[in-house]
């Protein structure tokens, strides 16, 4: 059995209410947080708890600059009534021209359902093919120090053009206990679903009772256990960025992109994908764009948007 650090008491209060875009009030009981991605601006994403990260670092071309104007918003190129968040990410081979992107909401969540429905590209926008590049939906917590046994991660990561050992398109579902960058040195468990992804998909995590759950569209293809299971807060994440070993030779600029169309957490129920569908089915005839009653932790912790 893990040992671990006691965790902190969640805020307990009143039930929250949440104001749905066309003003109605909606009370709710329940921990969730659902964003349709309903926004014109990031500053209007902000407002809601979501920050984009600006700090240099891992992982990714290092020294690279993780940008914020990667974060935007867009009609459905397949509804234009609806509206998806858009992470875009590009380089020329090198750290001065490369921009990564990511977007994180508040470091508070543990166990639950985690889902997101996104938009994964086999190939660049413009330029040149081949670069390992991975799309994400994941949580993470800081590394308070090298090999820190409180540390908690789970990761959707789907490359491309693969890497990491696989040579076709493949999506990693990746659970950490812990790591140390200098020298490399992980303590995780991994599985691979080696299949091309292109277009939307429903990625569903299931977080309870020492065991992780990973689906993708409904197929379930990874299970851990508690030897990796999460100890600490994480925040939710959404990442684009390179592989620094697999860069094509080339000085031409390539660009690649993904898109979220929502994202949702549910802290006491294990919802299948098909329950999930259903309550952002209901979230949405409801014209609730974004719904936040998941308490911060006492004390509150920072928001967390870097490795």
């Amino acid at each position: 059995m893990k040992l671990s650090l006691a965790l902190p008491r969640l805020l307990i209060g009143a039930m929250a209410l949440t104001l749905n875009p066309i003003g109605q009030v909606h009370a709710s009981s329940n921990k969730v947080m659902f964003d349709d991605f309903s926004y014109k601006t990031l500053a209007d994403a902000q407002k809601n708890g979501w920050v984009p990260r600006t700090e240099t670092g891992h992982p990714g071309i290092k020294n690279a600059t993780w940008w914020s104007e990667g974060i935007s918003f867009h009609p459905d190129q397949g509804n234009s009534q609806n509206t998806v968040m858009r992470l875009t990410s590009k380089t020329d081979g090198s750290a001065e021209n490369t921009r990564h992107t990511q977007i994180c909401h508040q470091r508070k969540y543990l166990e639950g359902t985690y889902a997101a429905r996104v938009y994964f590209n086999d190939q660049p926008d413009f330029g040149p093919d081949g670069d390992g590049i991975v799309e994400t939906f994941y949580t993470i917590s800081p590394l308070e120090a090298p090999m820190d046994k409180n540390y908690s991660e789970m990761d959707f990561e789907y490359l491309a053009n693969g890497g990491w050992g696989e040579k076709e398109n493949v999506l990693f579902s990746t659970s950490w206990e812990t790591f140390q960058l200098e020298p490399w040195t992980k303590v995780n468990a991994f599985d691979t679903y080696v299949k091309s992804l292109q277009g939307w998909n429903t990625l569903v995590l299931q977080v309870f009772d020492n065991e992780i759950k990973y689906y993708i569209n409904g197929h379930l293809f990874s299970t851990h256990g508690k030897d990796v299971y999460p100890e600490v807060a994480m925040s939710v994440n959404f990442n684009l960025w390179f592989i620094p070993e697999q860069i094509v030779e080339s000085t031409q600029m390539r660009q690649y992109h993904q898109e979220v169309d929502w994202v949702y957490f549910n802290a006491e129920q294990n919802l299948s994908h098909q329950a999930v569908l259903n309550e952002v089915i209901k979230l949405r005839a409801n014209k609730v764009a974004q719904q936040d009653t998941v308490p911060h932790w006492q004390p509150k912790l920072d928001s967390y948007c870097g490795l």
